[in-house]
């Protein structure tokens, strides 16, 4: 029996290419739990200034009166105090992968973020728990005036714009989740792009749990002046553990007059994680901004990138996925909200489940009664594979004037029977023909992400779906 047990769980960790535990590494440790004493260590420890600890504890005080969402799947039996809410694996940040612990420096090997900087990205961050280990900027975006960094350092040496913009997109009261992050923040990534700049390569940030039962509660704040454009990647792993981990991060950015802000999203999680995440985004006139979220793993997923379109004219797109497996619950969609004249915003949601897997798209579009002249379209197609998996779409759409246009269009298949065998009948296994048609109804997605993101994506579905025919 034991035997058996064994071999489950090792080819259970086989099918997440990403689950490999390099062992555990922690310099510093506020311990576990959470409370005012836990708050005030964390800001010790950050040598914050004293409006950010205020900030903290006046957010703590708001979580602990909120309750949870009253939507999507139930969040009940999280005990908040059962997590460590800030571990530190080294003291300081470097800017050589030659000068991380062993343990790291193999961890992000085998994740192959070495070779992608040298190969695709104009900088990266990469943070390990609750801090960041390594941050690169090449000379040429630096000396155009762009800012890379993480959000401590950037409270430390950017006090005046981090203050004028932190916070100030998602409050602390927006949600119970919005106001853990605010209570317990740490690392993450703070980008600022002046006027007129433009980026040509993306910048890309990689978040890393590794501690058991860790949380990772990472701020992401993003300010492109007008004119300017920007493409951010973000890329998600963990080992698998027998416990849960907590991610429950904030984004918040900012899009200049004119400007264009890409945020690319492989959100790959281990199936024991519990991601809980606020994106919101506000977009200037004739700005734009484009939310490509790739879905795959976390125990739960609750996850809908917004765009609050202010200016005129200003645009709004989400083109995801969400893949879910047994074992796994994807809620997950998108926002977005007209404010200005003649704006628009389209929102395009694929979702796969087998296995017993349950992925659910909600979403909302919102055109206000000012925003005149104004459209929008969602599209939600799903894909089930078997008769045990479920999905639900639940839309919002809410149009306050009359000279505006909202489309809605979903559809639910499955993979019909005439497909299968017209595949099979020219020599592809059952397996290989069910992969073939998976990959073609994501194709819309897959095409808007970096070469060498579309190819580990196709591989990574490739593997959580072994065994789903029979």
């Amino acid at each position: 029996m034991k035997k058996l047990k064994q071999e489950k769980e090792i080819k259970e960790i086989s099918n997440y290419k990403y689950g490999f535990n390099e062992g555990e590494l922690s310099s510093l440790s506020v311990g576990k739990g959470l409370n005012e004493q836990i708050i005030r260590d964390i800001s010790k420890i950050k040598q914050e200034p004293e409006w950010m600890l205020n900030f903290r504890l006046e957010s703590l005080n708001k979580f602990e009166g909120m309750s949870q969402p009253n939507f999507g799947p139930d969040l009940n039996f999280i005990d908040f105090q059962d997590y460590y809410y800030y571990t530190r694996a080294t003291d300081k940040v470097v800017d050589s992968w030659e000068q991380l612990p062993d343990n790291i420096k193999k961890t992000y090997d085998r994740l192959g973020i070495p070779e992608a900087e040298k190969n695709f990205f104009m900088g990266i961050n990469a943070q390990w728990d609750a801090t960041p280990v390594y941050e690169q900027l090449r000379q040429e975006v630096s000396d155009l005036g762009v800012v890379f960094t993480d959000c401590d350092t950037a409270l430390k040496n950017y006090p005046e714009i981090f203050k004028k913009y932190f916070g100030t997109l998602v409050p602390s009261t927006d949600n119970k989740y919005a106001a853990l992050n605010s209570a317990v923040w740490s690392g993450g990534t703070f980008i600022y792009v002046p006027k007129g700049v433009k980026v040509e390569r993306p910048l890309q940030a990689y978040f890393r749990i590794n501690y058991q039962q860790a949380g990772q509660f990472e701020r992401t704040l993003i300010i492109v002046e007008d004119d300017a454009e920007l493409h951010y990647v973000e890329g998600c792993t963990a080992p698998i553990y027998s416990k849960n981990n907590l991610h429950a991060a904030i984004v918040e950015i900012f899009v200049g007059k004119r400007s264009h802000v890409r945020y690319t999203t492989v959100q790959n999680w281990s199936d024991n994680v519990l991601n809980l995440v606020t994106k919101r985004s506000l977009v200037e006139e004739d700005g734009r901004m484009e939310w490509v979220d790739g879905n795959i793993g976390s125990k739960i997923n609750m996850k809908y990138p917004s765009c609050i379109l202010k200016g005129d004219r200003a645009q709004g797109d989400t083109i995801s996925i969400a893949v879910a497996k047994k074992g796994v619950y994807q809620d997950a969609g998108s926002k977005m909200i007209h404010l200005g004249k003649e704006t628009k915003s389209k929102i395009v949601s694929k979702s796969i489940t087998f296995q017993g897997g349950t992925a659910n798209y909600r979403g909302l579009a919102f055109i206000g009664k000012d925003a005149i002249n104004s459209k929008a379209r969602v599209e939600c197609d799903t894909l089930i594979l078997d008769n045990q998996s479920h999905s639900d779409t639940i839309p919002q759409n809410k149009v306050h004037n009359n000279e505006s246009q909202i489309e809605h269009e979903a559809t639910v298949s499955k993979v019909s029977e005439e497909q299968l065998f017209y595949l099979m009948s020219r020599g592809i296994s059952e397996q290989e023909a069910l992969e073939l048609i998976v990959m073609g109804f994501l194709e819309p997605f897959t095409k808007e992400l970096p070469l060498e993101y579309a190819v580990e994506l196709n591989q990574l579905i490739k593997m959580d779906m072994e065994g789903s025919v029979g």
